[in-house]
């Protein structure tokens, strides 16, 4: 189990140690040519040595000369089958050159050797869509070792195909049954039934929950959910108040809740002032940018003063240079048709961002819908020389040049911008 780097075992006459030491050394500064050459004489020296062999394999493997490095592996391997390091040297070429088949049948034989290698093997199974032995493989390191980030990761791509859901809702009634006092199977039950649709179903979960721990804050999660799809606004409120202000419930859970209630709000607007004291609730959380995120959510349905509203508050509540989020201000504001602030957010942008292109497009689009053509035609022949590789940009800065010219009554420089815009904008099709 606790195997040693292969490289750190010492080794034995001086010329083989003069050779090995010069091969770390030219390995080191990345002459994997010479050292390969001093490795072959460590070789010669002691042919059965599968230190050497395993040195040989990795700077042929840096060089990727594939097949040579899987030789010189398998030898070490033929000497010291029972070393780790040297089938993870196998796993390695393997991996690279995407030979999953021989990769999941090395990982299998490292697992011995160390268990938590279970863990690649799982991730080569949903490579290869072998989703089935990835979810036993999954649930039996959950139950070993705990779960983590990347194995909920992973059970929720495949619980999202639908025909694993019924193989987990087994795997977690039996969990329960097992260990009536564990409070995540309740809940993932509960989620896995809101996905089916089976609204009664996660509510009996809910209610066992509640019984068998009496102070359980996760059965509001189901709740919630079905006041919500039974148009119960305020108890689904009361629900949602009580899991967001909840320090037990992690904040992805929260912000699942949220967006839940934000799509309702959507179809039911008078509930506006109960969804602003629900983001009052991420005020103090670094990990979710929801006034941002609802931002977005209202920008795809094209409200987009309500997309303002929401940029404007992340931004007044966080970095105000963001980049990303004045981008989408801006165009909400054109979007909106508000050039006033569009103008004036664009030339502060930048300030802070002198070498961005998209900032001087709006600062010299807002001002030519200002009929401030001078200030429109300075910005957008500055902000030209900024655009790179994007046919689209340039065109649309030529457009917004040509209307600045327009206003400025110069029609043949208004004629010439135009003309180069189509032409741009014939070369992007």
């Amino acid at each position: 189990m606790a195997q040693t780097e292969p490289e750190d075992i010492a080794v034995a006459t001086d010329e083989y140690q003069d050779s090995f030491y010069e091969s770390l050394k030219q390995k080191g500064i990345e002459n994997y040519d010479k050292a390969i050459v001093s490795l072959e004489k460590c070789i010669k020296l002691k042919p059965n040595d599968a230190v050497a062999y395993f040195e040989l394999g990795k700077n042929y493997l840096k060089l990727k000369d594939y097949q040579n490095a899987q030789n010189s592996f398998e030898k070490a391997i033929q000497i010291d089958p029972k070393n780790k390091w040297y089938w993870l040297g196998i796993y390695d070429v393997s991996f690279e050159t995407k030979n999953y088949p021989l990769a999941i049948e090395t990982i299998q034989k490292i697992i011995p050797f160390d268990e938590e290698y279970k863990d690649d093997l799982i991730s080569l199974y949903m490579i290869t869509n072998q989703f089935e032995k990835a979810l036993l493989a999954i649930n039996e390191m959950n139950d070993k070792y705990g779960k983590s980030e990347d194995r909920e990761r992973y059970k929720q791509q495949i619980l999202s195909q639908g025909k694993f859901q019924n193989t987990e809702i087994d795997n977690l009634i039996s969990q329960i049954k097992q260990n009536p006092k564990e409070e995540s199977n309740y809940v993932n039950l509960i989620l896995l039934y809101s996905k089916t649709a089976e609204t009664d179903k996660a509510l009996e979960v809910s209610k066992q929950l509640a019984k068998e721990i009496p102070t359980s804050e996760w059965a509001q999660l189901s709740l919630f959910k079905g006041h919500l799809d039974q148009n119960q606004a305020d108890k689904a409120i009361k629900a949602m108040n009580f899991i967001l202000s909840s320090p037990k419930i992690d904040s992805k859970i929260k912000h699942r809740t949220l967006n839940e209630f934000l799509i309702y709000v959507n179809k039911n607007p008078q509930y506006s002032s109960d969804l602003e004291i629900a983001i009052g609730y991420f005020d103090n959380d670094p990990n979710v940018d929801v006034a941002k995120e609802i931002g977005k959510f209202y920008h795809s349905k094209n409200q987009f003063e309500n997309a303002i509203k929401y940029y404007e508050k992340h931004l007044s509540a966080n970095s105000d240079t963001d980049r990303e989020t004045n981008l989408l201000l801006l165009e909400a504001y054109s979007q909106a048709k508000q050039f006033e602030p569009m103008t004036k957010k664009a030339m502060t942008m930048i300030e802070v961002y002198p070498s961005q292109p998209q900032f001087y497009y709006y600062a010299g689009l807002g001002s030519n819908q200002l009929k401030q053509f001078k200030n429109a035609k300075t910005v957008l022949e500055m902000g030209l020389d900024y655009v790179v590789d994007d046919k689209k940009m340039e065109a649309n800065f030529n457009i917004q040049l040509g209307e600045a010219y327009n206003g400025l009554g110069d029609a043949k420089k208004k004629e010439e911008y135009f003309l180069k815009a189509n032409e741009l904008l014939k070369q992007k099709k």
